[in-house]
């Protein structure tokens, strides 16, 4: 979480961030968002906002991996089919 951004253990400590955190009432749920990046997310609880947001913004940095051909099929997408690297309509 962002908060552990000085704890020693091997990771490379990340650089402050400016971040908003807001609770929408409508749908009860926190908003987290990164003012650098432009990527927000959102979690039951502010500590879910924030965790869901260190995976977005890694994410946005080019962390992640590929989806499994497993993972797709229970999106609903045909692997073979989705060979052009376009984005399936789910995804969009």
């Amino acid at each position: 979480m962002s908060a552990d951004a000085g704890k020693s253990g091997g990771e490379k400590p990340t650089p402050p961030r400016e971040i908003t955190l807001t609770y929408e009432e409508d749908s009860e749920m926190w908003v987290a968002r990164d003012e650098d990046t432009g990527v927000a997310s959102q979690g039951d609880t502010r500590e879910a906002a924030l965790e869901n947001l260190d995976e977005a913004v890694a994410g946005y940095h080019g962390a992640g991996r590929s989806p499994t051909e497993q993972e797709l099929r229970e999106l609903g997408i045909d692997p073979k089919e989705n060979e052009s690297g376009e984005l399936p309509d789910v995804l969009q």
